[in-house]
């Protein structure tokens, strides 16, 4: 069996002008997801002269995002492309909940216990995982979070847990 991208001419409910499903519905969830991000950027301060408000990163990155994200689309309008392909959720869901487990742990646990926790939750995502690589790489990226963050950009991150902080 190939490895290459199956080219057969679709044969579902999709209009004829979508050739390449895959990239089109890709290139649209591309700019779903740059859309918000510019919505919920949009009360962020932006450039001012030649300083950098706090949105001018976000807005920068959701408007590359929502032209590679047209350009896709586009691509699986004007050429042909693979049929849609099968899903998994495990991988997003637990990036999904990686993401929110560092943001409600951060402040009870410290960037330490919260940056490891959410690096292992991430790599519940697929079934690949090598647990003693993915432990040193975990303690590593975390030595590297808790010196990056709080030191070297001066961010105010408490780096243990409230209770080790008394």
């Amino acid at each position: 069996m190939s490895d290459a991208p199956d080219r057969a001419p679709n044969s579902n409910i999709l209009p004829g002008w979508i050739r390449g499903p895959q990239d089109f519905f890709g290139g649209l969830a591309l700019v779903v997801i740059a859309t918000f991000a510019l919505w919920a950027s949009r009360d962020l301060q932006g450039i001012h002269g030649f300083t950098f408000g706090a949105g001018t990163a976000p807005r920068l990155f959701a408007g590359l995002l929502l032209i590679l994200g047209v350009a896709i689309a586009v691509a699986g309008v004007v050429s042909d492309g693979s049929r849609m392909s099968g899903f998994s959720w495990r991988g997003p869901l637990f990036v999904s909940l990686s993401l929110v487990s560092f943001a409600v742990t951060i402040r009870p646990l410290g960037l330490i216990i919260s940056a490891f926790l959410s690096f292992m939750i991430a790599a519940l995502g697929t079934p690949e995982t090598r647990w003693l690589e993915t432990t040193v790489v975990g303690l590593v990226l975390t030595a590297g979070c808790s010196l990056l963050f709080p030191y070297a950009l001066g961010l105010p991150f408490e780096l243990l847990p409230q209770l080790l902080r008394q």
